[in-house]
């Protein structure tokens, strides 16, 4: 239960969001206010949506969830779409990034001939693939760009997070072979795709999924998801691990949150927020992977935060409403939907606050 002296930010914003219904898939705005949050504006997608950009120019990119066959490109203003669709012996694996000049678009992706992981390079205006790198491993899944150095590792170096579970095309999402599992974080060059870096953590049946940046410790957090065999151990698995330039360090005096963690982003103060959809928590950890406490909020899944070093107010997504988080580390409060929201609507793994 939240305290009813939790304050939030009182200006209004608005977040590119996924979401399904029971009839359909859609990606659009939804403006979240102190006391409620809004659909704006909405499209329909094929399949279900998973990573989402906001670009330069007031439009989105939209990829489907892996495996995907659909890369979009909306403009919400003027409802225009740009669609893209993958090689028959590729699949989108639901993420997508932009250099920082906007000249490159990076796409992860499967090879289905060898279910090896690979970085599709994209020209930003057709969508086109132009090349493509190797990820030195399966899976690949979130990736960005580091926006200032890390230890040895320059701005704009490219970290990948290989989620290391091996799969065939014609079972699709269906894991196999969870005994061959080699998850790990890969560091990339942005000009020739060279490997820099690899990293693996201790615990070779944790999944590395999403990824998120602290400006204020300047370390990546990252998102685990659990794959033991035993249930006991699964459960009670950390769903972070920070990475240094280092190493990877996963999280330490964590209670139990079911070994799932859906999102993350980045918390006022330094350190991260971690969505436990399994667990119907939000788990908030330091910068060096320490867990703190965990907030009770039912299925809460998409995370946003502001790109602030001295306060990064955040949003999370939930069954019973958007939790809108204050400035300075204030607690949240719980935003419910609109009297017109969409009825049964159901939020998708991820959020990115628009400023178009």
């Amino acid at each position: 239960m939240l305290p009813s002296a939790w304050a939030a930010p009182s200006v209004s914003t608005t977040l590119l969001a996924a979401w399904q219904t029971p009839d359909e898939h859609r990606v659009g705005l939804v403006e979240v206010a102190a006391r409620q949050w809004s659909v704006q504006r909405s499209l329909p997608v094929p399949t279900r949506a998973h990573g989402l950009l906001v670009e330069r120019g007031a439009s989105v990119l939209a990829v489907a969830r892996r495996p995907g066959d659909w890369l979009l490109r909306w403009h919400p203003a003027s409802g225009k779409t740009q669609w893209h669709w993958a090689a028959d012996d590729r699949r989108f694996n639901g993420h997508v990034l932009a250099s920082a000049d906007g000249r490159q678009l990076w796409t992860t992706e499967t090879d289905l001939d060898t279910a090896s992981g690979c970085l599709g390079l994209r020209d930003p205006k057709s969508l086109e693939k132009t090349a493509e790198w190797p990820t030195h491993g399966m899976d690949p899944h979130a990736l960005l760009a580091l926006p200032q150095a890390v230890g040895d590792w320059p701005a704009g170096t490219l970290v990948v997070a290989n989620g290391g579970i091996p799969t065939l095309p014609e079972t699709g999402r269906a894991k196999r072979a969870l005994d061959r599992m080699d998850a790990s974080l890969v560091a990339l060059s942005p000009q020739t795709g060279a490997l820099l870096g690899q990293w693996r953590l201790d615990d070779p049946w944790l999944s590395i999924r999403h990824l998120a940046w602290d400006p204020v410790t300047r370390t990546v957090g990252i998102a685990l998801q659990a794959e033991h065999p035993d249930k006991a151990a699964r459960v009670a698995a950390p769903v972070l691990a920070v990475w240094d330039g280092q190493g990877l360090h996963a999280a330490t005096a964590q209670p139990a949150l079911a070994g799932y963690g859906g999102d993350i982003c980045a918390r006022p103060g330094g350190g991260f927020v971690v969505s436990c959809p399994r667990a119907d928590a939000l788990a908030l950890f330091g910068a060096d992977a320490g867990w703190t406490n965990s907030l009770v909020h039912k299925t809460a899944y998409a995370l946003a935060s502001a790109p602030s070093a001295a306060a990064t107010p955040w949003w999370a997504s939930g069954d019973e409403g958007v939790l809108v988080a204050g400035e300075g580390d204030q607690p949240p409060r719980l935003a419910p939907a609109a009297p017109q929201a969409p009825p049964r609507l159901q939020f998708d793994n991820h959020w990115q606050r628009w400023t178009g």
